[in-house]
């Protein structure tokens, strides 16, 4: 029996970045105040609380002063930051590059469509911090599509601009263009034009094909994440769809040795916001266990 990690597992750059300058100022200084959680991983985030790190929402913001707060890689809407200056907070602004760059487009998209009267889509998950900052590029005026299902809230008469979150599906993303692109076909208006932006990170869907061959050379697959984490879901469901024999765990009592009866192979793997530290415990568990029972 053999159990190994997924090498192309666990952080991606923007939150290794953030929990290293989390981790840096918190060595400055015992507290440290996050505006929502780093990360969305229980096992995780209990470490950094130990550390002192301390979790607040945007009314807990509102109502504080003279505190220094750390922005989180999923980036936030210019209203934060206009409130963090009102309020003399400082700000450590740990905004994944890719976030910031994305934020940056949408917003002059934005400006660029309002004289033309066209309007700003964006594909990604409803309340999804990410998605937050990414509609506070547009003063909350950009249409909100979940799925595919979501589209008729698109006018076809008018101009379109397609963005995506970063961390969801570029199946779907691909999926929502080309069903853009029909209906368009049912318009003839002057002026109206389609520009469709793939905006997913490359880190993020570059894991796909890596994450289906690690799958399939593993007779069980447990997959380590917060079960509120939307990149976790994701990548759990490519799992699945490779390996039918692939569970998901958050932490390690959710464990059960009878997954691995019969197995010679077994992988773990995590989402991007999964730490190494986490995964290599549960190997150690999956050993231990597969070890007593033989």
């Amino acid at each position: 029996m053999k159990v190994s990690i997924d090498p192309s597992s666990g952080f991606c750059f923007g939150v290794h970045s953030t929990i290293e300058d989390a981790e840096t100022e918190l060595k400055k200084d015992s507290t440290l105040f996050s505006l929502g959680e780093i990360v969305h991983n229980k096992e995780e985030m209990d470490r950094l609380k130990r550390k002192g790190l301390k979790i607040i929402d945007h009314k807990n913001l509102k109502n504080s002063r003279d505190i220094k707060v750390l922005v989180r890689a999923h980036g936030e809407p210019p209203s934060t930051y206009e409130t963090a200056k009102n309020n003399n907070i400082e700000l450590i602004d740990t905004t994944c590059p890719i976030v910031k760059k994305l934020q940056q487009r949408i917003h002059q998209a934005f400006l660029e469509m309002k004289k033309v009267n066209g309007q700003i889509v964006i594909y990604g998950k409803k309340g999804h911090p990410e998605v937050n900052g990414l509609m506070g590029q547009t003063d909350g005026s950009a249409i909100l599509i979940e799925d595919i299902g979501d589209i008729d809230k698109i006018d076809f008469q008018r101009p379109i601009r397609l963005f995506s979150q970063t961390t969801k599906s570029t199946e779907i993303y691909l999926a929502i263009t080309d069903e853009i692109k029909k209906r368009l076909d049912n318009f003839d208006k002057e002026g109206v034009f389609f520009i469709p932006k793939n905006t997913i990170c490359r880190q993020v869907s570059g894991r796909v094909p890596l994450l289906k061959k690690f799958c399939d050379k593993n007779d069980v697959v447990v997959f380590v994440s917060g079960k509120n984490s939307s990149n976790g879901k994701y990548l759990f469901s490519v799992c699945k769809s490779a390996n039918q024999r692939s569970f998901h765990v958050s932490s390690i009592p959710e464990i059960h040795g009878k997954w691995f009866e019969g197995a010679g192979k077994i992988g773990v793997s995590g989402a991007t916001s999964t730490p190494k530290w986490l995964m290599e415990s549960v190997a150690i568990e999956i050993e231990k266990r597969v070890m007593n029972n033989l």
